[in-house]
C-alpha cells in the first residue's frame, strides 16, 4: 500500500530530508538490534533456521527493497484455523517500513500458526521512508488493506499489531472514522485487538525537540521537509484533539499497550497509555515493571523478545504464558 497522491519527485526529496531529520532513527536501525534469547515455554522469537533476522539484515533488506514484505507475512493463501482465528495485521513505524520494523515479529507469529500480512503505507512506492503522510490518509490506507485480508482469508476480524505511529494514530484512526469498529454494534467490528509498542497515542516530544519545534511555530515547515506525520504526531496537535475529543478507546476492541521508560520518540512515555472507554479494555504495560533489566528504547522494542512474549499474550490471552526475562539492550534488543 502507498500513498500514490504524492509524487515520486517529491518522495525522492523526502528521502534524503527523513534520513537528515531522523538520523538518529536510521542509525539505530542500522546499527542493529538482535533478537536474543526470551520469554516463557513459547517457541522463542528467535531466529529460523538458516536465517539471520537481525536489524542490519532487515534495515538493509527495507532499505534496498523498500515496497519488500517482511519473512512470514503477506501470504495471501494462508487462511486462519480454529486456533488463530484472526489474521495478524502488522503496522510499521514513522519513517520505517514493514521489512526493517518486523523482522523479528512476523517470522515468529508464523511460526506459531498465524496468517500475518504486513502492509507498507504512508509513503510512495520505492521510498523506504514511509508512515510520513497524514495521519487520516495513512488510516484510510489500513482501511482498505484490513478489508483485503478479511476478503482473502475469510475472517471476520483481525488482530492489530503496530508500533510508534502504526500502534498508536493510525490505527486508533482507522477504528474511530474509517470503519474499523460498529460502536453500535461492536459484534461487527472488523478489529478484535489492538497491540502497540511505543505508540505515540497523545503524541509525542521526541525528547524536546517537538517542543522547540512547536513553540517556535516550525511545525508547518518541518512537515513540508518531511511529511504532515510530524505535525500530526506533536502533543496538541489538531489530529491528536480530533482523535481523542471522544476518549481514546472503542467499544469492542482489546486494546494492549506496551511502552518502555527509555523511550526516546513518543516522549514522555506516559503519553503512550490508554484509558478505557465505554464496552473497551485496556492493558498498559510498562515493560520495565515485568522485566526491570529490559533497557530497551523505542526502536529496539520491535526487537525485544519480552516484549513478543507480551505480544504472543495479547493476542491468546487464554493461553497466556508468564514472561522468563531477558536482558534487552537499547539499539542492540534482546
Amino acid at each position: 500500500m502507498a500513498d500514490r497522491s504524492v509524487s515520486r519527485g517529491r518522495s525522492n526529496r523526502r528521502r534524503g530530508r527523513w534520513a537528515a531529520l531522523c538520523g538518529g532513527l536510521a542509525l539505530t536501525v542500522t546499527l542493529g538490534l538482535q533478537g536474543g534469547a526470551a520469554a516463557s515455554d513459547t517457541p522463542a522469537p528467535a531466529r529460523p533456521q538458516g536465517r539471520i533476522l537481525d536489524i542490519p539484515t532487515a534495515a538493509a533488506g527495507g532499505l534496498l527493497h523498500p515496497d519488500a514484505s517482511p519473512p512470514g507475512a503477506n501470504d495471501w493463501s494462508c487462511r486462519p484455523t480454529r486456533k488463530h482465528p484472526r489474521p495478524v495485521v502488522l503496522l510499521h513505524g514513522s519513517a520505517a517500513n514493514a521489512y526493517i520494523n518486523w523482522g523479528m515479529l512476523s517470522p515468529w507469529l508464523k511460526r506459531q500458526g498465524y496468517c500475518v500480512f504486513a502492509p507498507n503505507y504512508g509513503g510512495a512506492p520505492g521510498s523506504p521512508f514511509k508512515a510520513t503522510g497524514p495521519i487520516a490518509a495513512s488510516a484510510r490506507q489500513i482501511a482498505r488493506y484490513v478489508d483485503r485480508v478479511r476478503k482473502a482469508t475469510g475472517a471476520r476480524q483481525v488482530d492489530l499489531v503496530g508500533h510508534s505511529q502504526g500502534g498508536g494514530p493510525t490505527p486508533r484512526w482507522y477504528l474511530r472514522f474509517e470503519g474499523g469498529t460498529d460502536p453500535a454494534h461492536p459484534k461487527r467490528n472488523k478489529v478484535r485487538s489492538l497491540i502497540a509498542l511505543a505508540p505515540s497515542n497523545h503524541g509525542g516530544n521526541i525528547s524536546g525537540i517537538g517542543t522547540l519545534t512547536t513553540r517556535l511555530g516550525l511545525n508547518p515547515a518541518v512537515s513540508a521537509l518531511v511529511g504532515q506525520a510530524w505535525s500530526d504526531q506533536m502533543v496538541g496537535s489538531e489530529m491528536n484533539r480530533k482523535l481523542d475529543r471522544d476518549g481514546d478507546t472503542q467499544p469492542g476492541v482489546r486494546y494492549t499497550v506496551i511502552a518502555t521508560r527509555y523511550d526516546e520518540f513518543a516522549t514522555p512515555y506516559t503519553n503512550n497509555f490508554l484509558t478505557a472507554g465505554p464496552g473497551a479494555t485496556v492493558r498498559n504495560i510498562l515493560i520495565q515493571e515485568i522485566c526491570p533489566q529490559d533497557l530497551s528504547d523505542h526502536l529496539s522494542l520491535a526487537y525485544d523478545t519480552n516484549a513478543a512474549q507480551l505480544v504472543s499474550n495479547a493476542l491468546d490471552p487464554a493461553h497466556a504464558r508468564p514472561v522468563r526475562c531477558g536482558l534487552s539492550l537499547p539499539v542492540l534488543g534482546g
